[in-house]
């Protein structure tokens, strides 16, 4: 999860009873609006860094496609707080290639550059290669085994905006988590999210979701994040078992692993910036 200060504040004509539309508006060439759906819990003027990162991704993904081509790694870095108002993408190659290709993305906001993202592209060929034996998940809830972890992230606009059905651990705040998760609005209005882009949106929560410390008392910034993915997702739902490390001295890490009902997804990786209030 991203946070920030000094940053504006969210357009006044939004409700944040009413649920958005989608996580971005597309205000035409390449150009965005965030609604209260990506909202951050560390600051509500801020976004959450998971939507982010999707629609860096996303502009990735359509930037001068080639038949096979997917993203193998995507390394995103949250250079200044990420404010909840309009925004730009800007996509450029930085290394051309038939079966791997390296692609730079930027989120821009008056200007300035507030995510960075570099993705690792990958030729994928037919299915019909060796696999190895899958990573096998709990089944998923029932809509009324929530617990805490759902009503805490009601509190906020990307909270509101996902869906999580726990399947291990003490609760919110309390270390290793694992939970069922998928977002509940699109990525960007008018037009499908792809699964990767459904994957991308909830992967900057494993810090949240696996908090050591509470996060009424506690900060816990990741300035980036990164992750490595196998495959794209084959459903709706995604699995998410989340843990966070803590050094001791004011950083931490926070990692985690992603699947569905046929094994593994990506893994997630995230340095984190740990202080009191």
């Amino acid at each position: 999860m991203s946070s920030g200060t000094n940053a504006p504040q969210p357009p006044a004509a939004q409700d944040p009873t009413d649920p958005p539309p989608a996580f971005y508006l597309p205000l035409g060439d390449g150009a965005y609006r965030a609604t209260l759906a990506t909202q951050s819990p560390w600051d509500p003027r801020c976004q959450h860094g998971g939507p982010p990162t999707a629609l860096l991704a996303a502009a990735v993904s359509a930037h001068d496609p080639q038949p096979g081509l997917r993203i193998g790694r995507l390394t995103v870095d949250f250079l200044s707080p990420i404010p909840l108002a309009d925004v730009a993408v800007r996509v450029r190659t930085l290394r051309p290639g038939r079966r791997i290709r390296l692609v730079e993305a930027d989120l821009v906001h008056e200007g300035e550059t507030v995510v960075s993202a570099r993705a690792w592209q990958l030729a994928a060929g037919p299915a019909d290669g060796p696999v190895t034996e899958p990573v096998t998940a709990p089944p998923l809830p029932a809509a009324a085994d929530t617990g805490g972890l759902t009503r805490l992230m009601g509190g906020f606009g990307y909270g509101r905006a996902t869906e999580w059905r726990p399947t291990s651990g003490a609760g919110f705040g309390k270390g290793p988590s694992a939970a069922w998760t998928r977002p509940l609005v699109p990525l960007v209005e008018g037009r499908p999210t792809a699964g990767l882009e459904r994957l991308l949106v909830v992967a900057d929560s494993a810090n949240g979701i696996s908090l050591e410390l509470p996060l009424d008392s506690w900060l816990s910034i990741p300035p980036g994040i990164g992750v490595t993915v196998l495959r794209e997702p084959a459903d709706e739902w995604l699995h998410m078992s989340a843990r966070t490390h803590l050094s001791g001295d004011g950083t931490g890490l926070a990692h985690a692993e992603l699947t569905d009902a046929k094994g593994l997804l990506a893994q997630v990786s995230q340095p984190l910036l740990v202080a009191p209030r």
